[in-house]
Parts: C-alpha cells; sequence; structure tokens
C-alpha cells in the first residue's frame, strides 16, 4: 500500500486528543508536539482580530515549523507599513481533504474577508507510483474565491537529495488548471539556492522539514507570489527574530527573486490583482 507523501504528519491522534482537551474556548498560541518539537497551532481562543491585509494558511507541519507564518506576516508588515496585517494559522495538522470534514478549519474560512488563502498539505505519493485524488483541494479553491479570496497554492519543497521538486509542483499546477489559483515555486527556489550555494542549510535533520533558512525562503516565495514584488526590494528583518543573519536574508532575497523571474507565480491565477 502506498503511503501519502511524509510531508504530512501522522501524528494527527494527539492533535485530535489535544483538541478535545481544549475545546474551543480554553487554547491558544501553540503546543509542542512531544515527539518532534514542533510548535503546533493550538486552538484558538477566539475568532482572530480582521486586519486590513488578512491570510489565513491551511497546512500540516510544513506550515508550522521555523515560524513560517510568523516570518511571513513580518514580510507583509514591512511592504505594508501603516496598516494592519495577520497571517493566521489554522488549528491542527490536517491534510486538505481532512479538512473538508474539520468544522474549525470552516468556521476560521467564513470568520472574516481574508484578503488570500495558502493551501499546503495535499496528499501525493513518496514514489511517485501512486495518485492521489485532488478533488479535495479543487474544492478548497473554489470556498476561498465565494469568500472572494485570493487562492494561494503551496507546493512543498523536496526533501534532501530527492529530485522531486517538478513532480510537487505539476501536481500542484494540475490543480490551478481546474481550478485557477496561484502556485508559489517554493521547490524551485530551494532548488535554486542548493545549486548556488550548496553549503546552505535548509532542511532540519530529518532531512524533510524546513530548518530557519528554508522556511525563510519559503515566506519570501509567498510572499511573491501574494503582492506580485520581488524581494530584492525587502529590507531585512531583525536577525535575532528568526535566527537568520542579514547577509543570509540577502542572499535569500536574491535567490527567490531570480527565481520568481524564471517561474513566474501568478502565472496560474492571471486574472487576480496582488494584495
Amino acid at each position: 500500500m502506498k503511503r501519502p507523501h511524509p510531508h504530512s504528519h501522522p501524528a494527527l491522534g494527539w492533535l485530535l486528543a489535544a483538541a478535545t482537551c481544549c475545546g474551543l474556548s480554553a487554547c491558544g498560541g501553540t503546543q509542542r508536539h512531544p515527539e518532534t518539537g514542533l510548535e503546533v497551532p493550538a486552538l484558538p481562543s477566539s475568532a482572530p482580530p480582521a486586519a486590513e491585509i488578512s491570510v489565513l494558511m491551511l497546512g500540516n507541519s510544513h506550515t508550522s515549523a521555523q515560524a513560517l507564518p510568523q516570518q511571513l506576516e513580518g514580510l507583509l508588515r514591512a511592504r505594508f507599513p501603516g496598516q494592519s496585517v495577520a497571517v493566521v494559522e489554522a488549528p491542527n495538522w490536517l491534510f486538505l481533504d481532512e479538512r473538508l470534514s474539520d468544522p474549525l478549519s470552516q468556521k476560521l474560512l467564513s470568520s472574516q474577508p481574508w484578503r488570500a488563502v495558502v493551501l499546503q498539505a495535499q496528499k501525493y505519493s513518496s514514489s511517485g507510483a501512486y495518485h492521489y485524488s485532488t478533488a479535495a483541494a479543487e474544492q478548497w479553491v473554489q470556498a476561498v474565491r465565494r469568500q472572494q479570496a485570493l487562492p494561494l497554492l503551496f507546493p512543498e519543497w523536496p526533501r534532501r537529495g530527492i529530485d522531486e521538486t517538478a513532480r510537487i509542483y505539476e501536481l500542484h499546477v494540475s490543480i490551478a488548471r481546474k481550478q485557477p489559483a496561484c502556485v508559489a515555486p517554493i521547490g524551485q527556489a530551494w532548488d535554486l539556492a542548493l545549486q548556488r550555494h550548496p553549503e546552505l542549510r535548509l532542511h532540519a535533520s530529518d532531512g524533510n522539514h524546513s530548518a530557519a533558512a528554508g522556511a525563510h525562503l519559503a515566506a519570501l516565495m509567498l510572499y511573491a507570489t501574494l503582492t506580485g514584488d520581488s524581494a530584492l526590494a525587502l529590507l531585512p528583518l531583525l536577525p535575532e527574530l528568526h535566527g537568520i543573519s542579514t547577509a543570509l536574508q540577502t542572499q535569500l532575497r536574491q535567490i527567490a527573486a531570480d527565481t520568481a523571474a524564471r517561474v513566474p507565480p501568478r502565472q496560474h491565477c492571471p486574472k487576480d490583482g496582488p494584495l
């Protein structure tokens, strides 16, 4: 039997137990997973406040790791000074097909007028030999558009040492061909970074999740996709916030800009305006 790609985290039982324990009014912020040590988005204590620039992220541990949502929020704050910005991560780590029947995800989507929704955690085979339906992702794109928000598909980066960027990206492009959505070329940015700078540590020790620099590069590609802007126009974030030096941030911004020039991130959502 083929399994979903390991980018989707298997420890859903612990998460469901945590959700049951917390209920809808007792939790907020994050919880730390006992096995991986990664911070898990906890159930919100209340609906997130509306912001002028609001982005919802629906994903799993690849969205959570290394404060990727917070990094994206920091980039958007730099781009939109004087405006309120909120990047909100949906609770729990779930596949997109599981989120269709998750009342918390559905409630969060309809809780406010989001400007954009980032969709990550499409199931796919680690070997490439098995096909998983993309129907749920297509339904999510439709649901996001009904909310008059921009749908953005988040193809995950390749595992360390495995040539799978094109396969992962094309799977998400196939979704966008059926239901138009932006597709961030995140894997291509990682490939370019490691081609130019093999010493960069983009992967965590498991060879699957991101290290801080990898999450920052992913956030830069999401930023470029959302705004249509070059990452080169950004000033570096404060390095103490995420443990990434200003020199490394500059390096990653150049890679993000060059990747966006090679693989336009908005080519599959040409009728949608930027944030």
